[in-house]
This record gives structure tokens, C-alpha cells and sequence, in this order.
């Protein structure tokens, strides 16, 4: 059976947002049809059987989630092949990144044309931004994320689609737990 990964976005990273995962296990246990559901750390990372309508059961947490914590967060899935492939065309693999200041940010789907120089214009010195597909390959300054100008709400309003990011230790983990 493959496995595919369903991406919360912004749970768990503050006091607004939280999802206690054990309870979300249950509830996706109890309440949907999905199958071998596990999470990885406290960030929104499901990691389950891939559904045969992966959009439907997207939506249906989604709702389940607003419903029972009152977040309304993205539900986003990408699956084990998905990941891979994504993990394969990360266009900075060749540079001497630490694995924290490189993160990719997973799309609903493809952002809005021009999108990618909107996000050049907001660049810290030292910051890198590719798309590639539908992911967009962030590669933060020393300073990480907390010295950048690509806030949740700048990546939203240029892109033009909802997204959720992960740092590249991150997102090698979930490829090996959707193996």
C-alpha cells in the first residue's frame, strides 16, 4: 500500500493554532476512512495510507480540524512518490546549506505568474527563493527565519495560493515514513 504525508499548515508553531496530535490521530481514526495514520512531530505532519480521493479526505480534515479545535488550516497532501521527486529537484542540493535554513514550501497548487519575482523584490541579503513544480525552495539567510521578510502573509498574497512550508530534515523524514 503507498503512503502519502497530509501537510497542516502553521499548527502547533504557536499558542493560536494547536492541534494536539494524539487527539487528531483519534479523530482522523474515528472519523475518516483513513488507514496506518501516525504523525510526525508537533508540527502538522500526518503521515497515513494514501486515500483513493486524496482532494476529498483533504477537505474532510480540514473540516474535522475547524470543527473540533477551532483552526482553520490547509490541508495539503503530497505523496511518497511526490515528496521523493520533490527531494530529487531541489535546485540548491549542490550548495553548502545547513539543513534548517532550507526549506520548501508546498503548494496547493501552481502560484499565480509573476509570483516568483514579487518574493525576489522581498529578499534579505543572502536569501534565495526557485520555484520548482508547485514547491517553492526557500533557502533563508544565516539569520533563518526569524531575520527574513518572507512573512506567512507576503509568500500568501504573492503566490496567490495557499502553502505550507518544511525544513529540509523536515521533509527527508516524511519521504522515509511514507516509504
Amino acid at each position: 500500500m503507498t503512503r502519502s504525508a497530509l501537510l497542516l499548515r502553521a499548527v502547533n508553531v504557536s499558542g493560536r493554532n494547536r492541534v494536539p496530535m494524539a487527539e487528531l490521530r483519534a479523530l482522523l481514526a474515528e472519523r475518516t476512512e483513513l488507514k496506518e495514520i501516525a504523525t510526525y512531530i508537533a508540527s502538522g505532519n500526518i503521515v497515513c495510507a494514501t486515500p483513493p480521493d486524496v482532494t476529498a479526505v483533504c477537505a474532510t480534515v480540514r473540516a474535522l480540524i475547524a470543527e473540533s479545535f477551532g483552526v482553520d488550516t490547509p490541508v495539503i497532501a503530497r505523496s511518497h512518490r511526490e515528496i521523493e521527486r520533490m527531494l530529487q529537484r531541489n535546485p540548491f542540493v549542490h550548495s553548502d546549506i545547513a539543513e534548517k535554513l532550507l526549506h520548501v514550501m508546498v503548494l496547493e497548487r501552481a502560484p499565480r505568474p509573476g509570483a516568483l519575482d514579487l518574493l525576489r523584490e522581498r529578499l534579505v541579503p543572502g536569501e534565495e527563493v526557485e520555484l520548482v513544480g508547485d514547491d517553492l525552495w526557500i533557502h533563508y539567510s544565516a539569520g533563518g527565519v526569524h531575520a527574513t521578510k518572507l512573512t506567512t502573509s507576503v509568500l500568501d498574497r504573492a503566490l496567490g495560493v495557499s502553502g505550507t512550508a518544511r525544513n529540509l530534515r523536515t521533509m527527508t523524514k516524511l519521504a522515509e515514513l511514507t516509504a
